[in-house]
């Protein structure tokens, strides 16, 4: 079976929660889970849940285990504390709930950063990964980062990981 006839079966409105992981934002500049939702809401996908933790490891953990557990929601898209500052802990938090990694999501990423940003992609961490059949994806808190990773990869492949995370 090929990749399209895969898809043709993907589910086409996934449910998602998006969790801002910030010391600073609250729900009213919160743009990058803002763009997140909107761009995966136009590609048909249902946002199932929006949250905002402090850039702290327990918080980040129990809001992931929380969201894994509900069975509303098909994947996760955690947005801030991927960069390279003592404070950005989102990827130490996720280590531990990773059983798969998709390491060509974190590579396509910083080569779509790099033709935005140039050198500075490399200061990401983006990763994506499996765990417990749902599909988790780390990306920066910048808005522009985070719309664009949801525009070019998250939204075109969602149903597409997730039929496959349920096969």
């Amino acid at each position: 079976m090929g990749v399209e006839e895969h898809r043709s079966k993907a589910p086409r409105n996934v449910g998602v929660a998006i969790v801002t992981v910030s010391d600073t934002r609250t729900e009213k500049d919160d743009t990058s889970g803002s763009a997140i939702a909107e761009v995966l809401q136009e590609a048909g996908h249902i946002v199932r849940r929006k949250m905002i933790v402090r850039d702290d490891v327990a918080e980040i953990q129990r809001a992931l285990r929380e969201l894994l557990e509900d069975n509303e929601v098909q994947a996760v898209v955690m947005n801030g504390g991927t960069g390279i500052s003592r404070r950005d802990v989102t990827i130490e938090a996720v280590a531990h709930f990773r059983e798969k990694d998709l390491p060509g999501f974190g590579e396509l990423f910083r080569m779509l950063s790099y033709e935005e940003i140039g050198s500075a992609a490399l200061m990401s961490r983006a990763v994506a990964f499996v765990t417990e059949g749902k599909v988790v994806f780390c990306v920066p808190g910048s808005e522009k980062a985070a719309r664009m990773a949801a525009s070019k990869l998250v939204a075109p492949e969602l149903g597409h990981m997730v039929w496959e995370t349920q096969r």
